[in-house]
């Protein structure tokens, strides 16, 4: 098997860990960091020891054009993944496209069309729908394991100092500079929540979506929301809800939780955990592999290996954004409602909220929280 060059735009921030993880393929001999897309240039300490002296240029095009690259990992601001993905398309250069892939809906159609009628590969970097425990849960709901499904629940609560939202210019915006941009809790930080839930669901096209309600609210002086839920209809018959927040007061691992009617299931996608629960049973506990989204697409390129997250299966979770983008401004939090803990806003009681929503499949509004809009946004 030929090694498969590779350029990677945006190598700081979250980019740190797609350098990581390139040197690991490489040392595999499976890839190699051909480029990497920086308006500034990596200085050499920046550079994971092992993958040499690679080309760099801030002209994305001009660089996967001198390097022959394969493959563009694109990890870049979110305005700008569907231009850059279409520029790499064009140049038959295939794709892994950081989450989430676009900040609209009209975005993403534009970028999964235009890759699809230029014949190349797109992944989109939902890391945990690479988890071995997906199908394993999949399985478990198709036997019967919990009985019948009544819904999915998903609780991310998380905290984020309020430097956090000056790490970028875009960063806790809804629009900057007249442009989309929607780096709120459900569609960025705490977005696996919500893809994975729909996911276990079997709800992952956007066809399979047929109503959104969302509750969108703020703690920190930003444009998006940090504590937020949403409630997912959807052509299945069964719910999905997600409630996140980046204000705990003890942050914990995110989960989703699966609701059948003689038991429960629940996953923590960052760990590949899952907790089975059912009745004349005692609780069993499993621990999953996990098949990186980077190798994937390179075994999908080099022998045909199934792709396992293409576009269209992000359509679902796009029509997420989609309503949480028409919806009104998430509305601010009362200052009585949180206080400053060292460099954090932290809401009290917020921990229990998103853990009772997920467990109800219940919206803040619906649990009585004192802060929570008056009624629901639909689409």
């Amino acid at each position: 098997m030929s090694t498969v060059d590779i350029v990677l735009a945006g190598a700081r921030g979250h980019g740190r860990w797609h350098l990581e993880n390139i040197r690991r393929l490489q040392d595999k001999g499976i890839v190699r960091l051909a480029g990497i897309c920086e308006l500034t240039p990596l200085e050499a300490t920046e550079i994971p020891e092992g993958l040499g002296t690679p080309e760099q240029s801030g002209d994305f095009g001009a660089l996967l054009d001198s390097t022959g690259a394969r493959i563009a990992v694109i990890c870049t601001p979110i305005p700008t993944h569907t231009d850059l993905a279409l520029e790499a398309a064009r140049r038959g250069v295939h794709l892994l496209l950081e989450k989430p892939p676009a900040p609209s809906y009209a975005e993403f159609r534009r970028m999964a069309d235009g890759v699809a009628a230029a014949g190349v590969v797109c992944q989109i970097g939902f890391q945990s729908l690479g988890s071995h425990a997906v199908p394993a849960i999949r399985r478990l709901i198709a036997e019967g394991a919990i009985g019948e499904i009544s819904g999915i629940g998903g609780a991310g609560a998380w905290a984020r100092p309020e430097s956090y939202y000056r790490r970028a210019p875009w960063a806790g915006k809804r629009r900057l500079n007249g442009v989309d941009v929607f780096d709120g809790a459900l569609t960025n930080p705490l977005a696996h929540a919500v893809a994975t839930g729909l996911a276990l669901n079997g709800s992952t096209r956007a066809e399979d979506v047929t109503g959104i309600r969302t509750e969108l609210l703020r703690a920190n002086d930003i444009e998006s929301d940090d504590t937020s839920c949403v409630r997912v209809t959807t052509a299945q018959g069964r719910p999905v809800t997600v409630a996140a927040t980046l204000c705990a007061e003890h942050p914990g691992d995110p989960y989703v939780l699966v609701h059948g009617s003689r038991g429960r299931i629940t996953f923590w996608y960052k760990q590949d955990r899952v907790l089975l629960q059912r009745a004349g049973h005692g609780p069993e506990e499993y621990e999953y592999g996990s098949t990186d989204l980077l190798e994937n697409l390179v075994d999908h390129l080099t022998d045909g290996t199934g792709l396992l997250v293409p576009p269209d299966e992000t359509g679902a979770f796009m029509k997420v954004v989609e309503a949480i983008r028409t919806a009104p401004d998430p509305a601010p939090l009362p200052r009585a409602a949180w206080h400053l803990v060292a460099d954090r806003r932290v809401v009290p009681g917020v921990d229990g909220l998103v853990a009772a929503s997920a467990d109800t499949l219940a919206l803040f509004s619906e649990l009585g929280a004192p802060w929570a809009p008056p009624r629901e946004v639909s689409t």
